[in-house]
């Protein structure tokens, strides 16, 4: 099969997120796709397969399949639109989430996403201790939002990996930390050990989230948001009622094929 490597929400090489791409000529089975996604060793690889006329597209950690993944959305897209089908400004696609619709606009990728606001819980015993930072507040969608201080605390967070890891196995998928922000509206940075992701790069499917809470806190429907990652990305979001849009750039790192 064709195999892609894309450096997602980057503008050069070997920052953003990388995601694999996989474009299926016909179905194979689960087992395999995870065994390849394990393989590969990136957060997310997503697997194409065009039916009936109609693009449908799933996403494995090395660990787990998941339900929405935002970085390889947009490196499928720009696969799709750069080698696939050059002309084409819109592509959908058929997923567990629904239909996810991927529209370009010169060098940005836009993703129309769910909207998932988080509602206010409980912070779990021992999270301040897993980040290393004072925590101000605790909201839960797919993902757990946590909300602290400042950019420079979720810049300098002190993350206890496998604390975090008991802590986070029965409450949500991943941990998001978040702050208002300095030189954009706001920061964050996502950990999901439990999937295999000590740390994302950046993440589009936690903005499905933070888009919602940040636009509600801020007042404002169009924001630019960071995550501050090591290899670091920019998103450009919109929050648009019942759906969020999630803005960015990529650029192609790898071309290859997979013998199986």
């Amino acid at each position: 099969m064709k195999y892609y490597v894309i450096d997602s929400f980057s503008e050069q090489l070997f920052t953003g997120n990388p995601a694999g791409v996989c474009l299926l000529e016909h179905e194979i089975p689960n087992s395999v796709m995870q065994k390849i996604a394990f393989e590969n060793n990136l957060a997310e690889t997503a697997f194409l397969l065009e039916k009936e006329g109609k693009y449908h597209l799933r996403w494995f950690t090395p660990e787990v399949e998941i339900d929405l993944c935002g970085h390889a959305t947009l490196a499928t897209a720009f696969v799709v639109m750069n080698y696939v089908s050059p002309d084409i400004k819109e592509v959908k696609f058929e997923t567990v989430s629904g239909t996810l619709t991927v529209t370009r606009k010169e060098q940005l990728y836009y993703m129309d996403f769910p909207n998932r606001m988080p509602t206010p819980v409980e912070q779990p015993s021992l999270l301040e201790q897993a980040i290393g930072c004072k925590i101000l507040e605790t909201h839960l969608s797919r993902d757990m939002l946590v909300l602290v201080e400042s950019e420079n605390d979720v810049k300098n967070l002190n993350v206890d990996i496998e604390l975090l890891k008991q802590i986070n196995k029965d409450i949500a998928f991943a941990i998001v930390v978040t702050a208002k922000g300095n030189s954009c509206d706001f920061v964050s940075r996502f950990f999901a050990p439990n999937a295999g992701i000590s740390e994302d790069p950046v993440t589009g499917s936690s903005h499905s989230t933070l888009i919602p809470f940040w636009s509600e806190r801020l007042g404002k429907t169009t924001m630019v948001a960071k995550q501050l990652s090591y290899r670091g990305g920019t998103l450009y979001c919109e929050y648009c009622g019942e759906r969020v849009k999630i803005g960015g750039t990529a650029v192609c790192y790898l071309q290859g094929e997979i013998i199986l």
